[in-house]
């Protein structure tokens, strides 16, 4: 009997809870706070995860909350995550080898796989998870051991080596569509947030040494285009709520914006015209690597994200370099709060930035953790896609009471809801208090005079706030 009985008590629970005695609220709480925050988790030569390769596979998911720890504790709300550094995988697959980062062997198993595990931490702290692909590199060193199922080994006509360093051919029509089942199958198989591509497509020049191909900058950037193009239609029509993200070079090409400077054409050397990609909504998000001050002129973070905004509609969401904190140029921790606030004063689109990367937020490098704790000031919500899906989920059932000290808060999703956002009236004032998953449904928070719940969807999407006054 009990069994029958519980389905309809969860039903009638959201609308019991909504019948109970509230007080009156005066007042609405103010909207969410949106900004997209997230952080590089870079596993090639084991910049940011695992420290070092054959570490256990506890030692590895110690470090992985580590990680997430931080990010969540500076009321963060996404990782790019490196999965795929070199046509091998950091999650089990059937298509690449396992990377060497994990076990120091190309092709061993860790005992576990990474990318879900990361996926299931992070989305139990409200983090969103971005799968980083790098999609043409093959080997970012020659030398390394090569398992037997690696594209340099079973498919070797379709490689070319450059330096020390050997890459897919992006002329070959069988590397792009074997980078996009890569993808494919990852955006199938795991739920993650979003796909995320890097800047390199074509290797950088490396002295007078350039990629022989026979084939002209026009041609390789139609080659770039399409598969740009044919990623972001392929995954919308997998899931449309997966976002696609592009970190090109910052500068789109030496002379523009008038004045700056650049050792590299991106545009002409690495076939990247991140320009069109983000004119033609071919991405959810752009991310140049804004890697400079402010200051110099040749190279200034604030020119070139105003020009940068002002090339397309969707958002652009600079990569700031919190890892050169107390390098040679003298750059403090003050420099990246700064980018962070000129960041959410530029252009008309959605607030955001990424760091580059993880680590330098975890050792607290230059004192910068402590300094966002300024900058951060309440949790923010992800923009949403308006151009994907501009449709709001129903407002959430919600239950409080007030003990002691506390207030005890229980909500209820619909069916869309991925996230709540709780905000609490405390002394007179609104604050965001926590961005949570919908599993979590219950959190306790100091003690309140009004609560406001709002439900958020995979979209980004917000329902109306559900608020309560509390006697």
């Amino acid at each position: 009997m009990n069994r029958l009985l519980a389905p309809l008590l969860a039903f009638l629970l959201p609308a019991l809870s909504q019948a109970q005695s509230y007080a009156p609220v005066g007042d609405r709480p103010p909207s969410l706070a949106r900004e997209f925050r997230a952080a590089w988790i870079a596993c090639i030569y084991n910049i940011d995860w695992p420290s070092a390769p054959g570490l256990s596979a506890a030692s590895q998911q110690a470090e992985m909350r580590g990680i997430l720890d931080k990010v969540s504790a500076l009321k963060m709300n996404a990782v790019i995550f490196q999965v795929r550094p070199q046509c091998d995988a950091v999650y089990a697959s059937s298509l690449e080898p396992w990377s060497p980062s994990l076990t120091g062997t190309m092709g061993r198993s860790p005992g576990y796989d990474p990318l879900a595990y990361c996926i299931q931490q992070a989305h139990a702290r409200g983090i969103e998870v971005h799968a980083w692909f790098n999609p043409f590199r093959a080997l970012s060193n020659n030398s390394q051991q090569i398992a037997e199922n690696h594209v340099s080994r079973r498919d070797p006509s379709i490689t070319k080596k450059f330096g020390t360093m050997t890459w897919c051919d992006p002329a070959h029509s069988d590397t792009r569509s074997r980078a996009l089942n890569v993808i494919l199958d990852v955006v199938n198989r795991y739920d993650i947030d979003g796909v995320h591509l890097d800047d390199y497509f074509y290797p950088y020049p490396s002295g007078n040494l350039r990629f022989a191909d026979g084939k002209s900058p026009a041609e390789r950037r139609a080659y770039v285009d399409g598969f740009v193009s044919s990623l972001y239609s392929a995954v919308k029509r997998q899931k449309s709520w997966v976002r696609v993200g592009i970190s090109p070079f910052g500068i789109w090409r030496p002379g523009v914006p008038a004045g700056i400077e650049a050792g590299i054409d991106s545009y002409e050397q690495l076939a990247g015209d991140s320009r069109k990609w983000l004119k033609n909504g071919w991405l959810d998000y752009l991310a140049p690597q804004l890697y400079w001050r402010d200051s110099p002129q040749k190279q200034s973070f604030s020119t070139l994200l105003t020009w940068w905004r002002q090339q397309g509609s969707r958002p652009v969401w600079p990569g700031i370099a919190t890892e050169r904190i107390g390098s040679a140029d003298g750059r403090g921790a003050s420099e990246i709060t700064n980018q962070i606030d000129i960041s959410r004063k530029t252009g008309k689109n959605w607030n955001g930035h990424i760091h580059w990367s993880a680590k330098s937020l975890v050792k607290n490098q230059g004192g910068i953790a402590t300094k966002l704790a300024g900058t951060y000031t309440q949790p923010a919500a992800i923009p949403p896609m308006p151009w994907i899906s501009d449709k709001s989920p129903a407002a959430p059932g919600v239950s409080a009471s007030v003990q002691r000290d506390g207030t005890s808060i229980r909500c209820f999703p619909n069916g869309s809801t991925a996230k709540f956002a709780i905000q609490a009236k405390v002394g007179g004032t609104w604050r965001t208090m926590k961005i949570m998953p919908a599993s979590s449904q219950t959190i306790t928070i100091p003690r309140a005079d009004a609560i406001a719940v709002t439900s958020l969807d995979r979209f980004g999407n917000a329902s109306p706030p559900k608020v309560l006054g509390l006697r």
